[in-house]
C-alpha cells in the first residue's frame, strides 16, 4: 500500500493530509489563532466544586473554565501495613472505591492538570491529573510506576522482547513508561533515546510547575506537523511532502533526531501547483463537508453529525444489482462499510455512531458486512469500538474524539437556518406576516402599515396572495404596502406602523 503524508503550510494555517493509495484518508487543520490545547498541560485553580456532579471546574487560563472529573485526579496509595506492597486506589472505572470530590479537592486549590479534550462546541476543556508525555515510541505516565504495552502489539515474543529491552533501561526509575505501536521491532539504542529524552522533559515541566502562576503553561504539545510525523511516520510511509522552507528545516531536524532511518522519505516539495491541488486534497475536503457521500455502485450515504451522536445512513440509490434483491443489498453495505470506515478518519467523527446499513436476511452477509468495517477501522489512529449488528441492521460504534470534528472546525451554523438545515417555506412566512399584522393593529392605533421582507416573499404576497391581502385590507380598514429588502433572510420581516 501506497501512503503519503503531505504538509501544507501558509502563515495563518498549517493542514496535514494522510493519502493512501492516492485517496486522502485523514486531514488535520491547526490555526494560528486556534491551536489545540489536548497534550499541554497547565497549573490551574479549582474554580468550582459541584458534588452532585463529581465534578469541578478548573480555570487553566481559557476562555471558558475546563471540567475535571473525580476519575480523573491522581489520588495518593491507600496506607498498608508495614512490610506489605502498597495498593493504588481505584481509578473510577470500577477497579475500586471514588472518594467524593469533596474529599480530593476544594475551591481555591492549586492543581496541576493536563487537557485530554479539546473544547467542542458549548463545553469547556476536559482535564485529567494523570499526566503523559509521548515521545516516539513510549508515553511517559510521571505519576505511575508501572510498564505497560500496547495491545496492538499482539505477538507475545515481541511483548516480551521490549519488557526485556525497557526493564533494566528503566531500572529504579520511579516514572511509568507505556510502550507505544510503533515500537515494534525497534532497537534497544532506539528506546534508551526515548527514555532519556522524556527524564529531561519531566524534569524540565517539574522546574515549570515550580515557578509557574495560575493559568500558565507548563508543558507545550508539539506543533501538528512536528506532532503528525511522530504519531503516523513509520516504514510504511513512502514520502513526506513539505511546501514550506521553514517547515521543512524543522521537520528535517525532528525526523533526524528521533527516526534517523526514515531522513530520505522527507522531501520539500516547491512545485507551481499547490500541493493539496495536485494530490486532489482540496476536492476531497470539499465532499467531505456535504452530507451524501456517492458509493461507486450507485448507492450513497448520508452522514449526520448532531450534539448527541453521528448517523450513516445507507441506501441503494440508483443500484438494482444483476442477481437478486439480497445480493443487491449486501454489495452495496459492504462497499458502504468500507466508506463508513474511510468517512470516521476523513472527518474526525468521534463519539456514539451509529451506522444505519441496509436490512439484510443472510447471517452470513451480516458478518461479512462488520468483518468489512472493523477491517477498514484497523488502520484509523482513533481508538475505535465496533458492537455486533442489531436486529434492525444497527451498527453502534464509538470511536475516541479529542478535537472537533472536521465540519465543526472549517464551518459555522447557516445564518438563514441557524443550522436547522432547513427554512420556513415562502408560504409559511406569507401566513406569519398575515397573522402579525392582525396582531398589530389590535394592540396599536395606525393609519397604514409598511411590510418588509425578502424579495422571494414579497414576490410570492403580491402575485399568488394579491386577493388575500385586499381581503385583509378590508378586514382591518387600513391600507398595507409591501417592501422587498435584498438582505433579509427568507425567514425575516418587519411589520412597521406608519
Amino acid at each position: 500500500m501506497s501512503e503519503e503524508i503531505l504538509i501544507n503550510v501558509t502563515p495563518r494555517e498549517t493542514r496535514v493530509g494522510v493519502v493512501e493509495n492516492g485517496m486522502l484518508q485523514e486531514v488535520h487543520v491547526e490555526r494560528a489563532s486556534r491551536r489545540g490545547y489536548v497534550g499541554n498541560v497547565y497549573k490551574g485553580r479549582v474554580q468550582r466544586v459541584m458534588p452532585g456532579m463529581q465534578a469541578v471546574f478548573v480555570d487553566i487560563g481559557l476562555e471558558r473554565a475546563a471540567f475535571l472529573h473525580a476519575s480523573d485526579i491522581l489520588r495518593p496509595p491507600l496506607p498498608v501495613a508495614e512490610g506489605a506492597e502498597p495498593v493504588p486506589h481505584g481509578n473510577g472505572n470500577g477497579n475500586g472505591h471514588v472518594p467524593s470530590i469533596s474529599e480530593l479537592v476544594h475551591e481555591g486549590q492549586e492543581i496541576v492538570v493536563q487537557v485530554v479534550k479539546d473544547p467542542i462546541g458549548t463545553k469547556g476543556a476536559r482535564l485529567s491529573t494523570h499526566l503523559s508525555i509521548p515521545s516516539r515510541y513510549l508515553v511517559l505516565l510521571p505519576h505511575a510506576k508501572t510498564l505497560g504495552i500496547s495491545a496492538r502489539i499482539e505477538e507475545e515474543p515481541e511483548r516480551q522482547r521490549l519488557k526485556d529491552v525497557l526493564t533494566p533501561l528503566i531500572g529504579e526509575n520511579p516514572l511509568g513508561y507505556i510502550v507505544r505501536t510503533n515500537a515494534e521491532g525497534q532497537t534497544a539504542e532506539s528506546l534508551a533515546f526515548d527514555v532519556t529524552y522524556l527524564g529531561k522533559v519531566w524534569r524540565v515541566v517539574q522546574e515549570n510547575i515550580v515557578k509557574a502562576k495560575v493559568g500558565e503553561r507548563v508543558y507545550e504539545e508539539l506543533s501538528l506537523p512536528l506532532r503528525s510525523l511522530r504519531d503516523m511516520l513509520n516504514d510504511d510511509i513512502e514520502k513526506v511532502r513539505v511546501d514550506s522552507r521553514e517547515t521543512f528545516e524543522k521537520v528535517v531536524k525532528f525526523v533526524h533526531k528521533f527516526m534517523p532511518h526514515l531522513d530520505d522519505r522527507v522531501e520539500h516539495y516547491n512545485g507551481e501547483r499547490p500541493i493539496f491541488d495536485l494530490y486532489g486534497v482540496e476536492d476531497e475536503i470539499q465532499r467531505a463537508l456535504k452530507k451524501e457521500v456517492p458509493l461507486k455502485s450507485g448507492g450513497y450515504l448520508i452522514v449526520d453529525q448532531t450534539e448527541a451522536m453521528t448517523t450513516i445512513d445507507v441506501n441503494t440509490g440508483g443500484y438494482v444489482g444483476t442477481r437478486n434483491l439480497e445480493e443487491t443489498v449486501y454489495r452495496t453495505n459492504l462497499e458502504a462499510a468500507q466508506a463508513a470506515a474511510r468517512q470516521l478518519r476523513l472527518r474526525n467523527l468521534g463519539g456514539i455512531i451509529i451506522i444505519d446499513f441496509i436490512d439484510m436476511v443472510d447471517e452470513e452477509h451480516r458478518r461479512q458486512v462488520l468483518r468489512m468495517l472493523e477491517k477498514g477501522l484497523a488502520r484509523d489512529h482513533a481508538k475505535t469500538t465496533v458492537y455486533p449488528m442489531s436486529a434492525l441492521g444497527l451498527v453502534e460504534m464509538t470511536r475516541k474524539r479529542t478535537t472537533e470534528s472536521l465540519e465543526r472546525q472549517l464551518c459555522e451554523p447557516c445564518p438563514a437556518c441557524g443550522g436547522r438545515g432547513t427554512v420556513k417555506t415562502s408560504e409559511t412566512v406569507t401566513y406569519e406576516i398575515f397573522r402579525e399584522i392582525t396582531r398589530a393593529v389590535r394592540q396599536f392605533n395606525t393609519e397604514k402599515l409598511l411590510v418588509m421582507a425578502s424579495p422571494k416573499v414579497v414576490g410570492r404576497i403580491l402575485e399568488e396572495e394579491s386577493a388575500a391581502v385586499a381581503e385583509l385590507e378590508e378586514f382591518i380598514s387600513k391600507s398595507i404596502r409591501f417592501q422587498a429588502e435584498e438582505h433579509y433572510s427568507q425567514e425575516q420581516f418587519d411589520v412597521v406602523l406608519l
